[in-house]
């Protein structure tokens, strides 16, 4: 074995919006990467349109840095749980971690995840304690609960040494004594920390070549490029390369291409050695977990389990009376190859084929994991209609078991009771509850995955906005039991038309609308929620019969509310069994499965 002392490799994790990206930042504008007279965007390495409208990450990505001639191998992951695949893989190609921590915060749902998925590969940890300049900052503490956390998992004595440092990634410091009155002007004792404390990779260089491929990346010109940890060897242009694949075949390629990271960019190199980060092009049909190595030594390397997914969706061809004229696939080969396609890069994704050629069952992480998936799609130009989510169960010794999340809640004071109702009427069970900042409380539940469906919009309309909710999944348990869903029915349009105020009028008295005047319908079309439980048929496309005393035109003076606006993770939590939800690149509309009202109402009588 021989140690690379000039490469560090290094992830950076945390729980959502604690800061890891901006810290990559700042990290590469102090080492040099970018020129004097640059413009750099905020939030550089969320390159992706929807990573940047939602201020998340949501894959992980590969950067580097140079500090006093040593490289540093950056993994930017993401910090929310339904992109927890993402971390899975990115810690298998690092040495050490940055763990960060919210000042104020502190450990929350994704923080012991990562972390125990960090200390089971035995990865050197750094406790980063980030954002110490805001408000009600609370950073001893905070030191405190993360070593509390480190126990709780199991940490050993060598893991529990683990080294603090006090930054503000968005002001661009770090110091290992944090003097509130003195902060220091820059990261240089992060820097050195990584140097000194993260082991360079423990590799052989004269062994014949063998790296596990950890990212798939891809380009329009060089098609598939494999992303890994060089275990042991070197790469170099040209080379025949075996593959070891996930079903125990060998295949043959050639290395046409080779990049290692250098900033923001993919530089082209002709040799790459052990211990290095490398992208290889020229191997077509390549896939995350999957082992290139030397042709005459083809030996696998074990691939982390990545943990199972939770809700599954089912995916299908749109049917509605408005389908085909909005998207630019729309068939049934175009969702199956853009499911499929999805699988090479996403690997906590499954998708399956079901009974008909027409539907394919998708399965995820979670809500916003699926979301995303439909989000690209929908910005691609594909058009289809997906079913509620719905939770997957397990068989455990022959009992039925649902996944148990852990939920933390953090809520004003005076809605604590409104949100122990709510939690507990879901089949919840309350574990924590400790004061927080002035005025505000932490509620900690373990509660059924499937509770969590719908709660989200439910808590902050309850909250008036204010609560703040995280979740993770913990474990599986025996199946608690049913409770109620949605707790309000739907109003669902008559006819095939247009809307009228008139119409609209009449209708928003039974609820709350979705649409307002000048919307094209159709008959089973979901327009509004009623304020009662049931379903109701209205005519939103009504016009006032003109008479000798009141003419047509008079229905301009009525006053409609503004209709409520459903974003796409609002339409997925509403919608029910009986209902779809139809997307294409510039709607969502939430239908019946059943259009028709007769055959809708026979349904549900045999169904009774």
């Amino acid at each position: 074995m021989t140690n690379r002392e000039n490469i560090r490799n290094i992830a950076i994790i945390a729980h959502v919006d604690h800061g890891k990206t901006t810290l990559v930042d700042a990290m590469l504008a102090q080492s040099g990467t970018f020129r004097e007279n640059e413009q750099v965007d905020e939030r550089v390495m969320d390159s992706n349109d929807l990573e940047r409208e939602r201020g998340i990450t949501i894959l992980a990505k590969n950067t580097s840095l140079y500090y006093k001639g040593v490289k540093i191998n950056i993994i930017d992951t993401p910090g929310h749980a339904d992109f927890g695949g993402e971390v899975e893989r990115g810690l298998e190609m690092v040495d050490g971690v940055l763990l960060l921590v919210d000042a104020f915060e502190g450990c929350m749902p994704q923080t012991r995840f990562v972390l125990s998925k960090a200390l089971s590969l035995n990865l050197k940890p750094v406790i980063v304690v980030n954002k110490v300049d805001r408000p009600n900052a609370r950073p001893y503490e905070v030191v405190d609960e993360v070593l509390d956390l480190f126990i709780d998992l199991g940490a050993t004595e060598e893991q529990l040494d683990t080294p603090v440092i006090y930054a503000s990634g968005r002001d661009g410091w770090a110091t290992a004594e944090y003097n509130p009155e003195r902060p220091k002007d820059d990261l240089t004792d992060l820097f050195e920390l990584i140097v000194n404390y993260i082991p360079c990779p423990d590799c052989e260089e004269d062994a014949p070549f063998q790296m596990l491929v950890s990212n798939i990346d891809y380009d329009d010109y060089t098609g598939r490029i494999a992303v890994g940890k060089i275990q042991r060897g070197k790469v170099s242009v040209n080379m025949p390369l075996s593959i070891c694949k996930h079903d125990g075949k060998t295949a043959h390629a050639k290395a046409t291409k080779l990049y290692t990271f250098e900033g923001l960019k993919k530089t082209p190199a002709d040799e790459v050695g052990a211990g290095d980060v490398v992208a290889i092009s020229g191997i077509s049909d390549i896939n995350i977990g999957e082992t290139v190595c030397d042709t005459n030594n083809p030996d696998p390397l074990p691939f982390v389990k990545i943990d199972d997914p939770v809700l599954s969706m089912t995916f299908s061809v749109n049917d509605s009376p408005f389908a085909g004229q909005d998207g630019k696939f729309v068939t049934s080969r175009h969702l199956r190859d853009r499911l499929f396609r999805e699988l090479d890069s996403n690997v906590s994704l499954r998708v399956e084929e079901t009974d008909t050629t027409e539907s394919f069952t998708v399965s995820g992480r979670g809500e916003l994991h699926l979301s995303v998936l439909i989000e690209n799609m929908r910005r691609e130009g594909y058009e289809f209609q997906v079913s509620n989510p719905v939770v997957i169960y397990k068989e455990i010794d022959g009992v039925k078991c649902e996944p148990i999340e852990r939920l933390t809640v953090d809520v004003p004071d005076e809605y604590t009771g409104t949100v122990m109702d709510g939690v507990i009427g879901r089949k919840g069970e309350m574990t924590n509850m400790a004061p927080t900042a002035q005025g505000y409380t932490r509620l900690e539940f373990l509660i059924p995955s499937r509770g969590l469906i719908g709660y989200r919009s439910e808590l902050l309309t309850a909250t008036k906005g204010t609560g703040i909710i995280n979740s993770i999944l913990e474990k599986y348990e025996p199946y608690k039991g049913d409770f109620t869903g949605r707790t309000r029915g739907t109003l669902i349009a008559w006819e095939d038309g247009t809307t009228i105020t008139y119409g609209l009028y009449n209708a928003q008295e039974r609820g709350t609308l979705f649409i307002g005047a000048g919307v094209k319908v159709y008959e089973g079309m979901i327009v509004g929620e009623n304020a009662r439980l049931e379903d109701v048929v209205v005519n939103v496309c009504k016009k006032k019969h003109a008479t000798n005393t009141r003419a047509s035109g008079s229905d301009d003076a009525l006053k409609l509310t503004p209709p409520r606006e459903m974003s796409l993770e609002q339409c997925l939590d509403f919608i029910a069994d009986d209902e779809l939800l139809e997307v294409t690149p510039n709607s969502l509309r939430m239908r019946k499965k059943i259009l028709n009202t007769s055959l809708r109402a026979k349904a549900a009588s045999r169904n009774k």
